[in-house]
């Protein structure tokens, strides 16, 4: 890519865990947390979010693009916010949606995502990680109430569980043990 090309875009290091479900993850996160409302424009690698601050009511509208990448540990993303006004002219193309609420959680000086989904996905919780690089994120160890690493199962992506149904759920999850 040239410079002109890289100029809205970074490299994501990112790590996904599978929560289990009899811990008490929600004792130890920090206070708050947003609701992700996304949509993810079918035959594209577009995702349309929008990001409300569950205290303030606040709202971040933003498109993302996932370049594809050799690694499910690091990919490029590009992102743009769009005024309200631009968001209703996306909401028209076929997308699948996707809702979680993320909260956070910081362990050894590492700040966690902890998504909690609804609607179909109700019950799924997982755990994000970032870093700055590919030897920094490995070093990375995942929270206690963690059940397993997902990130290079591609049925966890967001991409994939906006189109999965409660019953692919419960299947994966029986898959490998997960309650």
């Amino acid at each position: 890519m040239n410079a002109e090309e890289t100029r809205y875009t970074r490299v994501e290091y990112e790590r996904r865990f599978l929560v289990r479900q009899d811990t008490n993850w929600r004792e130890l996160v920090d206070p708050g947390s947003r609701v992700l409302d996304d949509k993810y424009l079918r035959d594209t690698r577009l995702r349309l979010r929008i990001v409300t601050d569950s205290e303030s009511g606040h709202r971040i509208i933003k498109l993302t693009k996932k370049a594809a990448s050799p690694s499910p540990y690091f990919t490029t993303i590009s992102r743009i916010l769009l005024s309200p006004h631009e968001y209703t002219l996306f909401d028209v193309v076929e997308a699948d949606r996707l809702t979680k609420t993320r909260y956070r959680y910081t362990d050894l000086g590492h700040t966690f995502a902890i998504d909690r989904f609804d609607g179909e996905l109700a019950g799924l919780v997982l755990c994000e990680i970032e870093a700055a690089s590919l030897d920094d994120l490995m070093r990375v160890q995942p929270p206690v109430f963690v059940q397993r690493e997902v990130t290079e199962d591609a049925f966890f992506s967001g991409a994939n569980l906006c189109r999965i149904s409660r019953e692919d759920l419960v299947a994966k999850r029986a898959s490998f043990g997960a309650s």
